[in-house]
């Protein structure tokens, strides 16, 4: 059976079985308690923590192999300045959609104080610490000057992949920049670990239908359905935004910049969808949309590796509906009328945010309490929607993913030659990178005369 068919049975399995336990015995049962706790909780927990562990060395090695395959710092400029338009632009489509429909639904004036201040109650322990995460969240140009991390090891302790990017970035231009012997070297260095960090990915996967599994019974098994019932209409607007914008702008970009049909793109990504989807986690997915951008869409290694870690932190579709959608739905519960300009603050904030949320789950909690507060809605409302986040955040997660491997396609294609002749024949699965897919490094002076000839050709 075939990894992602072995993954979706699993998915399958936890899901219907978590909602039998929720229905039948409750999620405070002892049995499904010590379940969650020693088994389903440990299993899923230990396949989720496989992936994240290679996450900062696997986007320092791609995207530090990424620049010094482009070249020069000229052409990683024009090739990052490119993704940064395609993610920027995607993310205010998707934040303006979802304001669109939520003013439309107004799933807000549906919640009756009793249940408002029900769903704050149960979930009061959890936004306090939200709340608290929030106070140490700001935006201004110290936003930006701190992308220049001061200690890139301390960056990635601490999951600043914005500061790892930029050391991987730096890292990458002065390779280009330094004697050729010397530069090989550390190229082949750095090609070893990109190789060892996608085996520990293998290895990870195989683990993958058990993990998929153990995350979703979880779920499941403590919420079910009935938190469901009281905020529905909100759930419905989140996940209708989510659709339209994953079923309707997305084909349409990639059909209009790459010319590849929106099912035959969908199905060659599955696994990173479905990856995405039982992780709720950009970064944790990262490893497996390398690896199917470059296997299953012929994306050249060296724009897979700079263009996905990217997006993993920069490109966050589904985050700016979420958070645009969540922002309107909470000032409607407490009556706060927001006219059409606050609504474009909105816009432009959920886009800011959604560029500086954490590629973990709950990673944009934090930051969607900031925006709570710049409206006069108290932040401990976040409570309300704390109980259905895990789901809305699988699904969000999903979209994330997409936009990115259609940013890695878009890039592609305008600095790299890409077309449609180089998909891969076996559509969908995953298998070793053919020989030719990797560049024949040589850096210094000569290796950029070499790179910059290559990249007018079809990779």
């Amino acid at each position: 059976m075939a990894l992602h068919t072995r993954i979706l049975l699993g998915l399958l399995i936890g899901a219907v079985l978590g909602i039998i336990a929720n229905q039948m015995v409750g999620p405070e049962n002892p049995v499904v308690a010590f379940v969650n706790e020693y088994i389903a909780g440990p299993v899923g927990q230990v396949f989720f923590n496989l992936l994240y562990m290679i996450v900062m060395p696997l986007v320092f090695a791609s995207i530090s192999l990424g620049v010094a395959g482009l070249g020069d710092l000229k052409k990683a400029g024009r090739v990052g300045i490119r993704a940064l338009g395609y993610f920027v632009i995607s993310t205010a489509l998707a934040a303006s959609a979802g304001l669109i429909l939520v003013g439309i639904i107004k799933p807000g004036t549906r919640v009756s104080a009793a249940t408002r201040d029900g769903l704050m109650d149960a979930y009061s322990g959890d936004a306090a610490q939200r709340v608290a995460q929030s106070e140490s969240v700001t935006f201004g140009i110290d936003t930006f000057v701190n992308i220049v991390t001061r200690n890139p090891i301390a960056s990635a302790v601490n999951n600043d992949m914005l500061g790892v990017i930029f050391f991987g970035i730096m890292f990458g231009v002065a390779l280009t920049m330094i004697r050729g012997d010397r530069a090989t070297v550390m190229v082949r260095w750095l090609e070893a670990l990109n190789d060892i960090v996608i085996k520990i990915v293998e290895i990870a996967m195989r683990l993958a239908p058990y993990g998929v599994a153990g995350l979703i019974f979880g779920v499941m098994s403590r919420f079910g359905f009935d938190l469901l019932v009281p905020i529905g209409r909100y759930i419905v607007t989140v996940m209708g935004g989510l659709l339209a914008h994953g079923l309707i702008t997305i084909p349409i970009i990639v059909w209009l910049t790459v010319r590849v049909r929106p099912w035959d793109f969908y199905r060659r990504v599955r696994a990173s969808l479905v990856t995405a989807f039982s992780t709720s986690s950009s970064a944790a997915t990262l490893p497996t949309n390398i690896a199917v951008a470059e296997r299953s869409l012929g994306v050249p290694p060296r724009i897979a590796g700079f263009v996905l870690p990217l997006g993993a932190t920069m490109c966050m579709n589904g985050t700016a509906i979420f958070e645009g959608i969540t922002v309107i739905f909470l000032a409607q519960v407490f009556g706060v009328t927001l006219d059409v300009g606050q609504q474009a603050v909105v816009m432009v904030m959920c886009v800011l945010t959604a560029v500086g949320a954490a590629g973990v789950p709950g990673g944009s909690i934090p930051l969607l309490v900031g925006i709570l507060a710049m409206f006069g809605v108290p932040g401990e409302a976040i409570g309300i929607v704390l109980g259905v986040d895990r789901i809305l955040d699988m699904s969000r997660t999903t979209l994330n993913v997409v936009g990115d491997l259609g940013a890695s396609l878009y890039v592609a294609k305008n600095e790299a030659g890409w077309t449609l002749a180089d998909l891969p024949d076996d559509a969908g699965r995953i298998v070793p990178a053919q020989l030719d897919e990797t560049p024949d490094w040589s850096p210094g002076e000569e290796f950029a005369e070499v790179q910059r000839e290559e990249l007018g050709k079809p990779s």
